[in-house]
């Protein structure tokens, strides 16, 4: 055959390639891909559900938020504070700012916070235990700024 010349006539059918619209390996692989992805959605907005609450709402609802994903603010109680090192547990009153005769006691199974000694306020995020203790996992502290002036200051000044 000459370089000139071409093939004249049908193509073999074992040359052919056929197209099918989808590979079934591809279709699978898709559906499990999607699947994954929606069961990791499902599965943060369930994890990620906290109710806020505070320490009074904990207290009036009691038993029904045992064991239930929660987020309770409220201010540490002076002297409540108990720190074991060796056994890295942090235990603390936090009560209400309305109604400071609400106490609910907290405990933490992590290092203490370094700047926990001038918390403002706490925000703990955990469950409710059978026994009314709050089992936080997380603690958001909300400290006083130190670029706020002392309000003893102010009044000093405005009376003048």
């Amino acid at each position: 055959m000459a370089q000139d010349e071409f093939w004249e006539g049908p193509i073999p059918s074992s040359l052919t390639r056929r197209r099918s619209g989808l590979r079934p390996q591809f279709l699978v692989a898709g559906l499990i891909l999607i699947g994954v992805i929606l069961a990791l959605i499902i599965y943060g907005f369930t994890t990620a559900k906290a109710y806020w609450l505070t320490v009074d709402e904990v207290m009036e609802q009691g038993n029904a938020l045992v064991s239930q994903r929660i987020r309770v603010n409220g201010v540490v109680v002076d002297g409540s504070e108990n720190w074991n090192a060796e056994q890295v547990t942090l235990k603390f009153m936090i009560e209400d700012d309305e109604n400071p005769d609400h106490q609910l006691p907290v405990v933490f199974y992590e290092p203490r916070p370094d700047n926990f000694h001038r918390a403002a306020s706490v925000i703990a995020e955990g469950e409710l235990l059978d026994d009314g203790t709050f089992l936080a996992d997380v603690l958001l502290l909300k400290c006083p700024s130190r670029y706020e002036e002392d309000p003893q200051g102010i009044l000093r000044q405005s009376a003048r």
